[in-house]
């Protein structure tokens, strides 16, 4: 799924009284909003842009409008003083979230220019123009009164690259949110049995980000490979060597085991419409241990092809995989290793799947004889996350039966690491290694984390706020 098709709403204030009064007024804040609206049309969303509310009556069609349109967030652009009669009914009407825009024109008024007008009337009209912050306490205290959650971006229309920073954050924000929303995740197999701290609650994530869950039998993948024909496996094998460094020791049979069963992925992924996926089962001796004994490439690909897949069945960390990828920052299954602390780094990865599209170099294809306290044999993925800032983030559950979005930035660093045919990164934090760890455990997650190319904490953060969600930041 993608975020094709989302709306965002756009509205400008004002007040009605002032039009005959002040010449021009009226057409320059509606070109006020009009630029707005050429901005955060540039972030590649769809905008509805009702232009200038300026009267209580107004707001009611500009309300039912947005519900109509189905945005998925508004941006309030206030232009100058107007009413909080002319805001609230639009807002509780929409039903979604909204960002008040309290942007002046330029950095300053030009005083001097100003103060030589000589009519008061004019003088009038140009400090009106100039009036966005005035009303915005009189919104705010509203809001907080109707318990109606907001937030600020406080700045300058122009020249302010920090405002449209802000405005991108918030629009990609919400494209993940329309894309978890649409989002169908697959759980197939079982959980890893023991690992306590990954089993999830469906019905929870499901009312947290939305989408769907759909529970898939092994035994349908299994019957999948029986249907792979020879192109499509020999393709397969082409798709490896394009993606990956296949080692000279990895066999034809296990490289044909790998593209049969990554063929029946691709069916599987088909027939559901999966955008994420989340799997594990042993299998002992039968058909679905040689199915998931041989599924790494092949759920390394669907990762690098925008369906993060998790492994052991953890599903929170799938949910996890696609927020990161869906900010276009990748997304990698990841675990703590062990510690360096000459080198004061955490090492961190897992034994697949990758995430091709944020490896440093080419992924090496390596045979294990034994999944690591897993049953079966087959071949792994060996990578670095690429060098440089990288954002951390966990789905965490808590105790009282909520969700939080845990999250952490650091560097990924150059140095050796373990070639033992897994994924294996050094991280080094602010809080040093030691801080890090403690800080981070200190939130309860689950062992697992998405790990992702560049630092986006505050772009997840705004997504919680889209949620509902409460997200700390360690560092």
């Amino acid at each position: 799924m993608t975020s094709a098709g989302i709306k965002i709403g756009l509205f400008g204030i004002g007040l009605d009284t002032y039009w005959d009064q002040f010449e021009g007024l009226e057409k320059r804040l509606a070109g006020y909003v009009d630029i707005v609206s050429e901005k955060i049309g540039g972030y590649g969303v769809e905008v509805v842009n009702l232009g200038l509310i300026d009267n209580a009556q107004k707001t009611f069609d500009a309300g039912s409008q947005f519900k109509r349109e189905d945005v998925g967030l508004i941006f309030l652009y206030v232009t100058t003083y107007a009413l909080s009669s002319t805001v609230l009914p639009v807002v509780k009407k929409a039903k979604v979230p909204v960002i008040v825009l309290n942007l002046a024109p330029e950095a300053a008024i030009d005083y001097a220019t100003f103060n030589k007008l000589n009519n008061r009337t004019t003088m009038t009209g140009e400090w009106l123009a100039s009036c966005s912050a005035c009303p915005v306490p009189e919104i705010a205290n509203v809001f907080k009164r109707s318990n109606i959650p907001f937030h600020q971006i406080t700045g300058m229309l122009n020249n302010d690259p920090h405002v449209w920073q802000e405005v991108e954050e918030w629009i990609a924000a919400a494209k993940v949110t329309h894309t978890m929303y649409n989002n169908t995740l697959g759980v197939m197999g079982n959980y890893y049995g023991g690992m306590l701290d990954i089993y999830s609650n469906l019905t929870l994530q499901c009312a947290t980000f939305g989408g769907h869950i759909e529970i898939i039998e092994v035994d349908e993948l299994s019957a999948l490979r029986s249907e792979a024909d020879v192109d499509e496996i020999m393709k397969k094998f082409d798709t490896f060597h394009t993606w990956f460094d296949v080692q000279s020791d990895c066999s034809v049979d296990e490289l044909t085991r790998a593209a049969i069963t990554a063929v029946a992925l691709d069916k599987l992924v088909a027939k559901y419409n999966l955008g994420s996926l989340a799997y594990y089962h042993k299998g002992t001796g039968n058909i679905n241990a040689d199915t998931m004994s041989s599924v790494i490439l092949g759920t390394s690909l669907l990762t690098a092809q925008h369906i993060p897949v998790a492994g052991e069945y953890e599903i929170k960390n799938a949910q996890a995989m696609k927020i990161m990828d869906s900010f276009g920052a990748g997304g990698s299954f990841t675990e703590y290793y062990a510690m360096d602390f000459n080198d004061d780094v955490v090492l961190m990865g897992h034994d697949g799947p990758c995430h091709p599209a944020i490896a440093e170099g080419k992924i090496k294809v390596k045979p294990l004889q034994v999944y690591h306290g897993k049953v079966g044999s087959g071949l792994s993925v060996e990578m670095s996350v690429k060098h440089g800032p990288v954002t951390l983030l966990s789905v965490v559950e808590t105790a009282d039966g909520k969700i939080i979005l845990l999250t952490a930035e650091a560097e990924s660093v150059a140095g050796p690491i373990l070639e033992i045919g897994n994924t294996n990164s050094r991280y080094k934090f602010p809080l040093g290694a030691r801080g890090f760890v403690e800080a981070w455990n200190a939130h309860g997650p689950a062992h697992h984390c998405a790990i992702g190319n560049g630092h986006i904490a505050s772009k997840i953060k705004k997504l919680g706020d889209l949620l509902g969600l409460e997200c700390v930041r360690v560092c």
